[in-house]
């Protein structure tokens, strides 16, 4: 076997790869053989048929499983040779040469790792919010929490932000009625953001038998194309206005959440660590996104065009199920759509493999069962989550990956300027 490297532009490289006629022969004569013991063919007992029909009824499929193990094995060894660093699949083309009759000869055409350069991180910024919980925030999560559960009582007064009002409409434009412009017994809370706030603003201060006329234009890009930016005149008969009743926060109300005891400053401490995990999640995802941007910018390579394809069509496949998975109708997708996305994926999976390798940021197998426990803290049931991790590779993959990004946002850390900046919860959760 002969296998000559050729370096192409850029990654490519390129594998001359010959094999002999006669051991090809051999290996589908001795193949034929075999499949004759047991081959049902027409006119012949079970591994009867003579060993010329096999080989006219199935010879060209076997020559040519045997010639790809073939070539995949000395396309492995002629690698292992070279010390190459395949990214992607290697793409075999035969080749015309003199000697035909002895050997066939096929050229691999592939790309192979680039080169990662990082450059020093020493200058790069990164800033890292410093969360101090309060009780305040506790008390707003319960407030949430309440109005999750609220009921709604109605009221002789007139409608505010926060009730919920029932009402009939009829709305036209240039006089005439429009689709969807008409209901009976709609309900909707004020302030809610379920109906146009110039609309909601009308619903203010009228109480149950109120009546009201009020012009309103629709915005530019509403979904609705053949209202957007149309006005409209709508006609609404209140039947019912109704206040909001939170649920006192009680014992109740602890048992409702899960405190099977009822104690409600056992609710709270729950609230109080649930928090503090969601803090402890945005902060790691505020400093993975600095991270990431930061290793782009300080990073050279040269990108597998291969690598690139290929997670362009896994991105590509993965939203096409999530659309069918939404019931949306199957709408053509194109490849320049994920172009980009795929790109940066693919860059950024090569620097951080490059940053594990040459620093050693294994992840430990207490780092990973503390992510699994830490995930599980949100179920009920934490351990049997626990185990539905442990049973699955691929789940167990995930939380790796997760662990392996810990060690690189750490390391990078490690490396740049940090600065803790004093960030109030609701600006972490990006309510301010």
């Amino acid at each position: 076997m002969q296998a000559n490297l050729e370096v192409l532009e850029g990654l490519v490289r390129r594998l001359d790869i010959s094999v002999p006629m006669d051991q090809l022969e051999n290996e589908v004569q001795s193949r034929l053989k075999r499949l004759a013991r047991n081959v049902k063919m027409d006119g012949f007992r079970p591994g009867k048929a003579p060993l010329a029909a096999v080989a006219r009824q199935h010879g060209a499929g076997v020559r040519q499983e045997v010639l790809g193990e073939v070539l995949q094995s000395r396309f492995g060894e002629a690698v292992q040779a070279h010390q190459l660093k395949i990214a992607g699949y290697p793409r075999f083309e035969p080749k015309n040469n003199q000697n035909a009759g002895a050997e066939i000869t096929f050229s691999a055409s592939f790309e192979v790792y680039p080169e990662v350069r990082i450059d020093s991180l020493a200058d790069g910024k990164i800033s890292r919010p410093s969360v101090a919980l309060s009780d305040a925030d506790v008390a707003k999560t319960l407030e949430v929490l309440q109005k999750q559960r609220r009921s709604f009582e109605s009221v002789s007064r007139a409608a505010a932000e926060g009730d919920l009002v029932r009402f009939d409409y009829q709305g036209t434009v240039d006089g005439a009625p429009f689709e969807g412009g008409k209901g009976e017994d709609f309900a909707a809370v004020l302030g809610e953001g379920r109906l146009l706030k110039d609309f909601e603003q009308a619903l203010v201060g009228l109480s149950a038998g109120d009546s009201k006329g009020f012009d309103l234009t629709f915005p530019a890009d509403y979904a609705a194309r053949e209202l957007a930016g149309k006005l409209a005149h709508f006609e609404v008969q209140v039947k019912d206005v109704q206040a909001a009743v939170l649920p006192a926060i009680d014992a109740d109300f602890a048992r409702a959440l899960g405190v099977e005891d009822g104690d409600v400053d056992k609710l709270k401490a729950e609230v109080k660590a649930n928090l503090e995990r969601e803090v402890k999640r945005r902060v790691q995802g505020r400093m993975k996104e600095q991270t990431m941007e930061l290793l782009l910018q300080k990073s050279t390579l040269e990108l597998p065009q291969s690598l690139v394809a290929m997670e362009t069509e896994r991105l590509m496949k993965m939203t096409e199920a999530d659309m069918q998975a939404r019931g949306v109708q199957s709408v053509k997708l194109s490849a320049d759509m994920f172009t980009g996305q795929a790109e940066r994926r693919v860059r950024l999976g090569l620097i951080l493999a490059e940053i594990v390798q040459a620093n050693k940021l294994v992840a430990q197998p207490d780092q990973i069962r503390s992510l699994i426990q830490d995930q599980a803290q949100s179920y009920e049931e934490p351990e049997q989550v626990v185990q539905w991790y442990y049973q699955s590779p691929e789940r167990m993959q995930e939380i790796e990956s997760l662990a392996l990004e810990e060690n690189v946002v750490a390391w990078v850390a490690g490396q740049a300027q940090v600065e803790d900046v004093t960030t109030s919860f609701e600006e972490l959760m990006g309510r301010a």
